[in-house]
């Protein structure tokens, strides 16, 4: 059983943050470096693309991996990786080729292993409710960041929509921009590619 906690204890405790600017700190807010995330959005509104702009960002704070569980190392995540620049942050964003989640649990048992992990996407991973918070529960210094398909302007799948609940950061991405509800602040949406947000919401001049 956990001990109970004080209110003074609680207020004097102190909790690893990333201390974003910007655009990301108006998109999010100061987050914690653990917990759990997750992003959905319909195909070809530039979700795989955000995903990367985002891990681009972490890299600044902690050690990335990209589990490209659904895609793989393919020729469409190549050229996403090229047009993001991934290159310039090449020594802490790493990317996994379909590693299942029992292998990754194992890489993440290291010492040295990586503090925030993507996973694209969380309908291939095997889990259910009781399996993603023993995760959780499993590795409390992590971040996860989950990626999910779409079922309209909500998560894609009983699990999905669980874990949206669950989590501290939801994003929602539509039309090359990702709105957020985040507990540790933020709110204002965050434009993942200008010109093609503009002409998806008709704001071109």
């Amino acid at each position: 059983m956990r001990k109970a906690v004080g209110v003074y204890e609680l207020e004097n405790t102190n909790f690893n943050t990333m201390s974003f600017t910007g655009e990301w700190k108006s998109f999010v807010g100061t987050p914690a470096t653990s917990g759990a995330w997750i992003i959905w959005g319909n195909s070809g509104n530039g979700k795989t693309r955000f995903a990367l702009q985002l891990a681009k960002y972490l890299c600044k704070f902690e050690e990335v991996y990209y589990d490209t569980l659904e895609e793989g190392v393919s020729l469409s995540f190549q050229k996403a990786v090229m047009e993001s620049n991934m290159k310039a942050v090449s020594g802490r964003f790493k990317i996994l080729d379909k590693e299942p989640l029992e292998v990754l649990k194992e890489r993440l048992k290291s010492r040295r292993s990586p503090r925030i992990i993507i996973i694209d996407s969380i309908q291939y991973t095997g889990l259910n409710k009781a399996s993603y918070t023993a995760l959780k529960l499993e590795y409390p210094n992590k971040l996860f960041i989950f990626i999910s398909h779409a079922d309209g302007k909500n998560p894609e799948g009983r699990l999905a929509k669980s874990v949206r609940y669950d989590v501290d950061v939801k994003i929602r991405i539509e039309g090359f921009r990702a709105f957020a509800q985040s507990r540790f602040g933020g709110g204002e949406p965050f434009t993942i590619w200008d010109e093609g947000a503009k002409k998806y919401y008709n704001e071109i001049d």
